[in-house]
């Protein structure tokens, strides 16, 4: 009975750490195996990250099945607009805890990320996939 009520939940979080993951792996691909400046690698692996995300999230979370061009161009162009505003977040908080506070890139990392995962669910539970029940 639990898993059924949240699943929507469960799911998002689920696919939440997959998300965190391609996100965190592509980071350190960039910097540590291209020597990408953080800023830069991090613009990379959110990209990657809110790809996989959108698609993950509409098909299997929030499951909005509606596949028309126009529709996909407003969902998306939402998703990713709402995703931007996380991203600016991450981007404020690393550069404060890393370039002035000069904690470890990785543990950074992983913070922001916690913060990006409950901001962007709950964007996309009450904004960008409210209307598709």
């Amino acid at each position: 009975m639990i898993l059924k009520k949240h699943k929507e939940t469960i799911l998002y979080l689920f696919f939440g750490v997959f998300t965190t993951l391609i996100n965190i792996v592509s980071y350190l691909f960039f910097t540590r195996i291209l020597s990408f400046n953080f800023i830069l690698a991090n613009v990379w692996a959110w990209i990657i990250a809110v790809l996989f995300a959108y698609l993950t999230n509409k098909f299997f979370v929030f499951k909005s099945m509606n596949i028309d061009i126009i529709f996909l161009f407003k969902e998306f162009l939402s998703f990713v607009s709402f995703r931007l505003l996380s991203g600016v977040i991450e981007m404020l908080i690393m550069y404060v805890l890393i370039d002035l506070l000069f904690v470890n890139d990785i543990i950074v990392k992983v913070i922001t990320n916690i913060v990006v995962i409950i901001l962007n669910y709950l964007f996309s539970k009450t904004i960008i996939f409210k209307n598709l029940k």
